[in-house]
């Protein structure tokens, strides 16, 4: 392991609130915590537990403002803050700032990866930060890692179940016989799929991580977005094609597939016992290689917790 950074982690949701809560059993300390609205900065180490009771209690982590984050002395920016398809705002400025001021970044946030990915490796080439982003594809899995120490070139082809919610629902379906509007008001009603579950049932988030990986496989040779997307979600699969798939041994899962390409994404008929139907919010990617065969990865693809683990994974890969 590298010796400790001082970390500035923008975004204080589930993920940047686990990454400051998670970084001193890393060796790290935090030295700023932004949110939307508010930060703290401190060059010794913010008060971690103070800091996150304040956030959850009066809903801010400081009395500063969000830019103070990342004017801050640290080594590495860890950008937490959510996806946003398009321009990837404002977590692209986040990670422009660091980069241009010769630090490293790691990203949690898909928007940069998968929206401006050429934008990104021209800022990482003129600066002397690196970028990782672990994080942004299938949480504590690691993918990306796996796919770099085998080498891109030798990685023909990662497919997966890459979205939690969809397989949450698309495994209740199958188990209870059960339509889509039914178990989609219970996943909301445990907390597993968002009040407006659109990104998640219409295939969006696994596209984006799809394209995430065809652009790792592609290695600067061309780029994707989520334009280059071939996506169909699960909205409109029927429970009475669950129970058909059943009577021949198969199930239905949201599967994407990412190559050098193009990318997919949609529903797949898949052997009730192959590698791919995982139940359950996990997630699992399959990658073709052309020396090791097929290597199946599979995991918890979300929470907070889980995907601060592959944050702080990438902060120790850091020279």
């Amino acid at each position: 392991m590298t010796d400790g950074k001082r970390l500035a982690v923008v975004g204080a949701g589930a993920v940047g609130g686990s990454v400051v809560e998670l970084a001193a059993d890393y060796g790290h300390s935090v030295v700023a915590f932004a949110d939307s609205s508010s930060a703290t900065v401190d060059d010794d180490g913010i008060d971690v537990e103070t800091t996150l009771d304040r956030k959850a209690n009066e809903g801010h982590v400081g009395d500063g403002d969000p830019e103070d984050a990342l004017a801050a002395d640290y080594d590495v920016l860890v950008e937490a803050t959510p996806t946003t398809l398009g321009d990837a705002q404002p977590g692209f400025s986040h990670l422009q700032t660091a980069l241009e001021r010769d630090r490293h970044a790691v990203l949690a946030n898909k928007g940069p990866v998968a929206e401006r990915y050429a934008d990104l490796r021209d800022l990482e080439r003129d600066s002397q930060g690196a970028v990782r982003f672990e994080a942004t594809v299938g949480g504590a899995i690691p993918i990306v890692s796996t796919v770099e120490d085998l080498s891109p070139s030798h990685v023909t082809a990662a497919r997966g179940v890459l979205n939690g919610t969809a397989n949450f629902i698309l495994s209740r379906m199958a188990a209870e016989g059960i339509d889509y509007e039914h178990v989609l008001a219970e996943a909301q009603d445990l907390g597993v799929a968002e009040a407006d579950p659109t990104f998640d049932v219409e295939g969006t988030d696994a596209a984006l991580k799809c394209v995430i990986l065809a652009n790792v496989l592609s290695e600067d040779e061309r780029e994707f977005t989520l334009e280059d997307a071939a996506v169909e979600g699960i909205t409109n699969v029927p429970g009475s094609a669950l129970e058909l798939a059943a009577e021949d041994g198969r199930t239905i899962r949201l599967v994407g597939e990412a190559t050098r390409d193009g990318i997919h994404v949609g529903p797949r008929l898949v052997p009730q016992n192959a590698a791919l139907a995982v139940t359950g919010t996990r997630n699992i990617v399959q990658l073709e290689t052309d020396h090791a065969g097929q290597l199946n990865l599979s995991g918890r693809g979300a929470g907070g917790p889980e995907t601060a683990s592959a944050v702080l994974g990438d902060v120790g890969r850091l020279e």
